[in-house]
């Protein structure tokens, strides 16, 4: 690695020397780096960015090496519809009191995800006690979930609402994206109880044919 190579991009007359070593360094290594930290960038904003900084604080490994408490209220301040001015003011003293008992609590050592450590707050009881310490726990363990739901909507939005379909309604557009995005729960619904609550929820003249139904769907 410490043989010496000629430097890209420099004159051929006055050929600058760099080591195999500066080499797959910085034209390599940080090159790539630098194109994802750009990739990154566009990708989330200032918030996104912002947001999974203050979740990595809630890391387990290394009882809890990453915890810090002035990112932390930060996150709280972020869920600002789930943290009032009271709370924000009660989280700091939880977050230290939970830092420090989980740090020496045998439960928790060796515990290196998240969603552990809810389970061993709700089994010690540590739920009650740190209330807002396991609300912002919730809140994070339910982010991922919730942005890749939030994705998947907008993808079948656009599979939906085609041109063939630009005055659906909002109420019917919103009852299809369900059936659509919840497809492996409908699937497991039966066409007799379809039949039963479409039926049901007003006097018809006719019951619906369910024979036709059936060999239809057959069909299809």
């Amino acid at each position: 690695m410490d043989k010496e190579t000629n430097a890209r991009g420099t004159s051929t007359r006055r050929k600058l020397k760099v080591t195999n070593k500066h080499f797959f360094h910085v034209e390599v290594f940080l090159a790539a780096i630098d194109a994802i930290l750009c990739e990154m960038n566009h990708r989330f904003g200032e918030v996104s960015s912002e947001l999974l900084v203050c979740m990595a604080c809630l890391n387990p490994r290394n009882c809890f090496s990453n915890f810090d408490v002035e990112k932390l209220v930060r996150l709280a301040e972020i869920y600002a519809a789930d943290f009032d001015v009271g709370d924000l003011a009660r989280l700091p003293a939880q977050l230290r009191g939970f830092a420090n008992r989980a740090r020496k609590s045998p439960d928790f050592l060796g515990c290196t995800e998240l969603g552990k450590v809810a389970e061993i707050m709700v089994k010690t009881n540590m739920k009650t006690s740190y209330g807002l310490v396991y609300r912002l726990i919730e809140l994070t363990l339910i982010l991922p979930v919730a942005t890749a739901t939030v994705e998947r909507i907008f993808s079948a939005m656009s599979i939906i609402k085609t041109d063939l379909r630009n005055r659906m309604g909002d109420e019917w557009l919103n009852d299809q994206m369900i059936c659509y995005t919840e497809k492996e729960i409908f699937r497991n619904i039966k066409n007799d109880k379809i039949i039963k609550r479409f039926e049901d929820m007003k006097t018809r003249r006719m019951l619906v044919p369910r024979n036709n139904l059936v060999i239809a769907s057959n069909d299809s």
